[in-house]
């Protein structure tokens, strides 16, 4: 059968199929190839300007191609083409502003950085995806054979042979795709490996008649590509094909020989209705088979009405298509079930949709209907309606009197007065409105009634067949439900005023689940136990005293009585609940426990014991061994003062125990007896003997921090599943290890180079991250304590929800992000958005899907004031949360943007992304304002909220925690669990190991930071004769005084236990490495005499932030010569024992300090040699695992984390890790200068202040010899921060 002349792109159906069908084409087009995307500079396409030519050149113009089209990509998605009207440089503009930047300059200059390109992209040319083109289409010319291979008629030829929906299409001419074609039902086949042949595969249809393809690849690339993609045609039950987010504006033609296709998921296309254009969607009614069709986020504009021609259609889906009518023509659709249309700018629906007699469900929410459709009457078989989201206060629901068929009403966030109209609806959704009263008692067919997140004080309902009843998140004093209802399974009214439990609570016999948690329920009834068919009891955070006392039988599975003020538990509780396999009594006044039997057998199933945060002692450990199937046991924070050994080897089935802050001083050795166990945490305690838990095979994390270990011998064989070990917080423990090439995360204290710096620390920290039950760390903790010149400190908490990556990147970014911000403007707010903006391109494609919640606090002086107070600034997107302690009580400095925000729902729906039931974002993402997730751009967004503070001496501390923390502990129990802790590393282990032990069961992180802001916390000392600083560089420190010491030594600042270091001498400043524990200093200042050249004199008072005026007490001001190397913190090298002369180092970047505070300089200061610098490089190159002397602390084994934690090598990269090979000029200044810094550039002087130094170096004396190795020079130094 040769092809037509004709060039109609339409496949005419012909031909005899036994398995196989021949059709032919007129003239099929070859398959669609994309032109070469070109990536506009600078983010945006540019026209090059039409020169003027003479009338030769001009005619050779007229002939020219014409230009590319220009196309637009959002975060490396679809790319969409470009309107003749349409300004690329405005799109940007539009784009970064809509992402949170306030200024016009700054956008320009973000649009400027290439890694704007992963959010905003231009191409010259549609852009090729490669892993899109496969989806659409796989085509080439191979050896092909039918049939039988021993059949010596059947020959191999070469053919072209083309995969597009769900059949493979061999044509009957070589090279070409204009003759017959064979087309090969793939659905139900299989597909073979020919191992007879090279690169060959089998192709077979399904059915009695079945035929068979054998196809030879070229090359192995070729083979496994078409092996997968067949693969996962022939393995689909039924006949369906995703092109979703293919970037298609037209239908590929060879999709068309699918004729049995029965799904098709066009979503998130460009698709475009021109009938002149072959493959539109003015063809779509060739699908004769086609059941479930998905048109969602296409942008058509309007309606198809080609899609209004395939009568088998039974599901539509039409959603955010920025529709404003409905076309009189979709009444066609006779076999319609499902009709969504979600998410448009209806107002209206055409009255032919009374024709749609099988029509179920019809979603119209957030569109800008005002009114009821009259044509809803008329809809018999409509079940299920979906009207949230639309104009609130201005719909009138009366209407639904009148539609007694429609059973399924969903109202969210529309609706602010009553529903007593709706008496034939069963399932009513009223989440997210603000109703103060519902009297739904009228709704005599209620089954399932949601009213969550309301302001209900009053509920009343018809129980004749009620199953299920939400009314959590509410205000209720008063909930009813007459009669008894019979039928209820699921209740949840947590979170309300309730004093004391529905007696008709107790009568309803198939009650399965209750929950009454945080409420104010002072006893619960003793029949509420007798409930036969009642599983789980949530009574958790209420005000009970105690429990019933005699208890029957009773078949609670789950029982959560946390957060009461119980004084024990019922003595028959643990001998009648035979089935109880959960119980959580923490955070109660529980002294003893009761028994679990009276003899030697027991019948006890218990496999989860939370009993944290309680008064008990040794006596009830005993009590522990007749639970003996129990796996988990958290007793952390009770008065535990020893643990029996003979009682722990009657637990062999426990898995996790937490035994912290108690006042234990050994673990018991049977703990080996627990085969099983996989998590020991046993940190704040008393311990001086580390426990044989290394030879557990199955063991995972060990936490014995802030202990009174002083010695610890690990085997040479670490067990294999081992992933994290914390040693942190024993200030006498002396390391013997062989290898931790298997931990994940090894912590341990840096040894300390001794206290030199006598001031008094203003703030001190402690952090900690725990995993979760999947036991994959998602959060990530920031802490630098001497962030930008030693003046300043930063901390971060950061939270992925079930991403690793994310947290990571933000951990080891956000620090450089803000000391670049920093040097562009003095506004701290200003600086802290700009921060969490730039942060979303620098999240890369890993932010494009993936998200995660930050909060970032920085303490600094004002740059406009540098005498006055310390300023707090706190900026958050997501659930990560700060609080402050001021005067004993919490001051939130965080803002949680969800949908009950009203400002971030009215900027949802006016974007027309859709909240689903559970008050996401399209599904994804509770939070309106998060890092990442840009695909859900605009409507997600990174701008956080900022707030700043002064720092007064009424300030104890504050907190900052991820999501998890803070819906397990409120702000209040959070800041009275730190208060009753000094040091900071265990504040924040306890807090949590109190979250984890009141439920949470992700990823959680804390940081605390201690704060001691005295009374006179600003410079009075000649701050006046200064000079301000300049632009583009960071404020001058004030805090910085050196006792008089040799002149041929610097005073820089050195380490002490008062300020640890948080940059590691191996990494960058991203990843801003910070010691893991308290750093705060409790000894005074030590006394320094008073040279003669210092401005204060002896008797002379100074502030707090420069005591004891020193002779070369100096003002610190960065030098544009800053670079990379692996200096530690103090100014040394790795193998040095004296600083260097006027150079300072902080972390990765090197610093020079001139002597201006005084107006003194020295002279004969000496100067670092180039060798000097370069070893020190070598030796961080050389020697990663290596011990680094840095401020406070040296280096372990391996690289140092963000956190302070030591990660394996494979960690350890950064983006900005390799600048001391390749140093090259950032806007920050950040690795600027080349690895050997010209001597001249080490010293800068204000322009000002030249002569006058210049003349001050003259008259310095010659600087003493260096003293010899018997005599140690005093490199002690007061600095404050």
């Amino acid at each position: 059968m040769k092809a037509s002349g004709s060039r109609n792109w339409r496949p005419r159906l012909r031909g005899r199929s036994s398995g196989a069908r021949p059709l032919s084409p007129a003239a099929s087009p070859p398959p669609p190839t994309a032109p070469r995307g070109v990536e506009a500079s600078g983010g945006a396409a540019r026209d090059r300007p039409a020169e003027e030519s003479p009338d030769g050149e001009a005619a050779a113009a007229e002939k020219a191609p014409p230009p590319p089209t220009l196309y637009v990509q959002l975060h490396g998605e679809t790319a969409r083409r470009l309107e003749a009207d349409e300004k690329p440089l405005q799109i940007q503009n539009d784009y970064l502003f809509q992402l949170g930047f306030g200024a016009l300059w700054r956008v320009q200059e973000e649009g400027l950085d290439s890694e704007v390109g992963c959010l905003i992209r231009f191409y010259a040319g549609k852009p090729h995806s490669t892993g899109s083109s496969e989806r659409i289409q796989l085509s080439g010319t191979y050896n092909v054979r039918k049939g039988k291979m021993h059949l010596p008629v059947n020959r191999w030829t070469r053919r072209q042979v083309i995969l597009c929906g769900t059949c493979l299409i061999v044509s009957s001419v070589k090279d070409s795709v204009a003759g017959k074609m064979h087309v090969l039902p793939l659905i139900g086949g299989k597909v073979e490996e020919v191992k007879k042949h090279q690169h060959c595969l089998a192709f077979s249809s399904s059915g009695p008649q079945s035929q068979t393809y054998y196809i030879c690849f070229d090359t192995f690339t070729e083979y496994l590509r078409w092996l997968r993609q067949v693969s996962k045609v022939a393995s689909q039950r039924i006949s369906s094909v995703d092109l979703s987010c293919c970037s298609l504006e037209h239908l590929p033609a060879n999709l068309f020989y699918s004729q049995d296709l029965t799904h098709l998921n066009l979503k998130q296309n460009f698709l475009r209705q021109n009938p002149k254009e072959p493959g539109g969607l003015e063809s779509m009614w060739l699908f004769t088979k086609l059941k479930s069709l998905n048109l969602s986020n296409n942008h058509l504009g309007d309606f198809p009405l080609a899609v209004c021609n395939i009568p088998t259609l039974a599901e539509l889906n039409m959603s955010c298509n920025a529709l404003r009518a409905v076309p009189a023509a979709v009444g066609a659709m006779h076999n319609l079930q499902t009709f969504l249309l979600d998410g448009n700018f209806l107002q209206t629906l055409p009255a032919e949709l009374e024709n749609m007699h099988q029509l179920s469900y019809l979603g119209l929410s957030f569109n800008e209907f005002t009114d009821l459709p009259e044509v809803l009457q008329k809809l018999t078989a409509v079940e299920k309606l979906c009207m949230s989201g639309n104009c609130v206060g201005t719909l009138r629901l009366q209407a639904l009197r009148k539609m007694p068929h429609i059973k399924h009403v969903d109202l969210r966030n529309l609706i602010a007065d009553g529903v007593d109209f709706l008496p034939h609806v069963t399932q009513l959704d009223l989440r997210d409105n603000k109703l103060e009263g519902l009297d739904a008692v009228v709704f005599t067919n209620l089954e399932v009634l949601h009213c969550e997140r309301n302001q209900l004080v009053t509920l009343n309902a018809c129980g004749c067949f009620l199953k299920a009843l939400y009314a959590s998140s509410n205000e209720l004093v008063q909930l009813d439900v007459c009669p008894v209802p019979n039928y209820l399974s699921y209740m949840d009214v947590s979170r309300n005023c309730l004093e004391n439990v529905p007696e008709w609570v107790c009568e309803s016999r198939k009650l399965e689940v209750l929950d009454i948690g945080h409420n104010q329920i002072c006893e619960l009834p003793a029949r509420l136990f007798c409930n036969s068919s009642l599983r789980k009891l949530l009574a958790g955070h209420n005000r009970m005293a105690r429990l019933p006392e005699s208890l029957e039988r009773t078949s609670v599975e789950v029982l959560d009585v946390q957060h009461n003020q119980l004084l024990e538990l019922p003595p028959s509780l643990l001998m009648k609940a035979d089935s109880l396999r959960f119980l959580n009594a923490s955070a109660n006044k529980l002294e003893t426990l009761p028994p679990a039997t009276l003899s030697e057998e027991t019948n006890s199933i218990l496999q989860e014991l939370y009993l944290t945060n309680n008064n008990l002692t040794d006596k009830c450990v005993s009590l522990l061994t007749g639970h003996p199937h129990l796996k988990v046991l958290h007793m952390a924070y009770n008065r535990l003062q020893s643990f029996p050994a003979s009682k722990m080897a009657k637990l062999e089935e426990l898995e996790e125990i937490d035994l912290s802050g108690n006042k234990l001083k050994a673990v018991p050795t049977t703990i080996m007896n627990c085969r099983r166990m996989h998590t020991v945490t046993a940190h704040s305690n008393c311990i001086e003997v580390f426990p044989e838990v290394m030879q557990l095979p199955e063991i995972k994390c060990v936490d014995l921090s802030c202990n009174e270990l002083s010695e610890v011998t690990l085997p040479e064989n670490l067990p294999p599943k081992l992933q994290e070990l914390d040693l942190t917080g024993n200030p006498r423990l002396a390391l013997d290890h062989r290898t931790l090439d298997n931990i994940r995360c090894f912590k341990i204290d840096q040894p300390s180079a001794g206290d030199a710096s006598g001031a008094p620390a203003v703030w001190s920290h402690g952090y900690t991250e725990a995993s979760g039950v999947k036991n994959k760390l998602c959060v990530a903790a920031l802490s630098v304590n001497n962030f930008c010149d030693n003046q300043e400190a930063l901390y971060g908490v950061f939270d992925g929800d079930r991403n690793v990556e994310v947290p990571y990147l933000l951990q080891c970014t956000m620090s450089d992000i803000l000391a670049e911000e920093l040097q562009k403007t003095r506004d701290g707010e200003e600086c802290m958005v700009n921060t969490f903006i730039v942060m979303q391109r620098k999240l890369g494609t890993a932010g494009q899907k993936l998200g995660g919640a930050a909060v970032l606090c920085h303490i600094r002086h004002d740059p406009v004031d540098p005498g006055g107070p310390f300023t707090l600034t706190s900026a958050n997107v997501g659930k990560c949360q700060t609080v402050l302690c001021r005067n004993g009580k919490p001051l939130p400095l965080s803002r949680s943007y969800v949908m009950s925000c009203e400002e971030e729902l009215r900027r949802i729906k006016r974007h027309k992304a859709i909240v689903t039931e559970d008050g996401k974002v399209n599904g994804v993402t509770e939070s309106t304002r998060i890092l990442g997730y840009t695909f859900l751009h605009p409507s997600v967004v990174p701008r956080p909220h900022v707030q700043s503070v002064a720092l007064s001496p009424q300030d104890e501390f504050f907190i900052l925690g991820s999501k998890g923390l803070w819906d397990s502990l409120s702000v209040e129990e959070a800041v009275d669990a730190v208060r009753s802790v000094p040091d900071a590393l265990a504040a924040a282990k306890k807090l949590c190991t109190l979250a984890q032990s009141y439920g949470c069961r992700e990823s959680v992180s804390a940081v605390v930071v201690q704060l001691s802001v005295p009374e006179d916390s600003f410079c009075c000392c000649e701050l006046a004769a200064l000079p301000p600083p300049s632009p583009g560089v960071f404020a001058p420190a004030a805090g910085v005084a050196v006792r008089e010491r040799p002149a041929d030594g610097l005073g820089a600042p050195s380490s002490s236990s008062g300020l640890a270091s948080e940059m590691s001498s191996e990494l960058s400043t991203s990843e801003m490495s910070s010691e893991v524990g308290s750093t705060a200093s409790d000894e005074p200042p030590p006394p320094g005499p008073l040279g003669e050249g210092s401005p204060a004199g002896p008797g002379e008072p100074r502030c707090a932030l420069h005591p004891g005026g020193a002779p070369s007490a100096f003002q610190r001001q960065l030098s544009s010569a800053t670079f990379s190397s692996a200096f530690s913190d103090n100014g040394l090298d790795s193998d040095d024992e004296e600083p260097i002369e006027g150079v300072f180092s902080n972390g990765s970047r090197v610093e020079v300090a001139a002597d201006i505070h005084c107006g003194r300089a020295r002279d004969g200061e000496r100067r670092r040699p180039p060798e000097a610098a370069d070893e020190g490089v070598g030796a961080a190159e050389d020697e990663p695992g290596a011990s680094r002397r840095v401020e406070g602390a040296a280096g372990t084994m391996g690289r140092r984390r963000g956190n302070g934690s030591v990660a394996p090598q494979e960690r350890s990269h950064n983006v900005i890790e390799v600048a001391a090979d390749a140093p090259l000029r950032r806007p920050g200044g950040y690795f600027a200068a080349p690895a050997q810094p010209d001597p001249d550039d080490q010293l800068i002087i204000p322009p000002e202040l030249e002569e006058e130094v210049k003349e001050m170096m003259k008259q310095r004396p010659p600087a003493p010899p260096r003293p010899g190795p018997a005599e140690p020079a005093d490199c002690s130094c007061d600095t404050p921060l």
